[in-house]
């Protein structure tokens, strides 16, 4: 079982649109950075968490062929607007594709996205809800728990996997309740936008705070803003915590 980062960016990516790099650069490919989505694989299912803008590349260079199911955190664009590449997978399996998501999200999605999930004879819909529970089971004994976070006015789901992964890519704070969820985990991987403060994102200061308090085994940095030279970050962080990548591949 592996879980694949298939993308660390930001909300614009690295680099952005227009070609800017900000700090980071660009002779180094850890720098390039699409927006924030991984996977989930094992001998029978495909876990996809987020559809990232970017989802079609991101399944293309990982050689993902197939997704079963798909978990979003939330409902902001740089999560959701890649829903339209779930087709194929629809039209591969000849079946609906599952879909887990809070009720704000799910809101946002059907409106958004009516033509996905509320079909026409012409164009059947390709996405079917499912309850997002506290703890799902899926196959090959996978267990997923679903522990919302702060991420500024709304909330975001973070996913903890067989209790020895956390995936947070989007929050700036752990509810203090939640923490003994995410004590001693093999990994964590965990938003850290900038060096500076920001409204609805941790920060590298909040970040090593939540390692020193969590201790999880190896904490990864994921949702990257252009103020983040991979190899500059590398060398201000604790030997067990350091920047994802995209296409960075854990063993579970």
């Amino acid at each position: 079982m592996k879980f694949v980062i298939l993308g660390c960016g930001s909300s614009m990516g690295v680099p952005r649109t227009d070609g800017f790099f900000g700090n980071c650069n660009p002779k180094n490919r850890k720098n390039y950075r699409t927006r924030c989505s991984a996977v989930l694989k094992s001998k029978l299912t495909n876990i996809l968490f987020d559809t990232s803008p970017d989802l079609r590349n991101q399944l293309l260079s990982n050689n993902i062929k197939d997704i079963h199911k798909v978990l979003f955190t939330h409902m902001h664009a740089d999560q959701t607007h890649g829903i339209n590449d779930l087709r194929i997978f629809y039209l591969k399996n000849k079946k609906k594709l599952p879909i887990y998501a809070d009720v704000n999200t799910r809101k946002y999605l059907l409106k958004s996205f009516s033509y996905c999930f509320k079909g026409t004879k012409s164009y059947p819909a390709i996405l079917k809800f499912f309850e997002l529970k506290k703890k799902l089971y899926f196959n090959e004994s996978i267990n997923i728990q679903t522990v919302p976070v702060k991420h500024g006015l709304i909330e975001s789901m973070s996913f903890i996997i067989n209790n020895k992964l956390a995936y947070l890519p989007d929050t700036n704070k752990i509810y203090m309740k939640d923490y003994k969820f995410f004590k001693n985990l093999e990994y964590m991987v965990i938003d850290c936008l900038r060096f500076k403060p920001h409204p609805s994102h941790y920060n590298l200061t909040d970040v090593l705070k939540i390692y020193e308090i969590l201790k999880p085994n190896k904490m990864f940095l994921t949702n990257l803003h252009s103020d983040l030279d991979y190899n500059k970050l590398l060398l201000k962080l604790p030997k067990k915590v350091k920047p994802a990548y995209d296409g960075l591949t854990l063993n579970l």
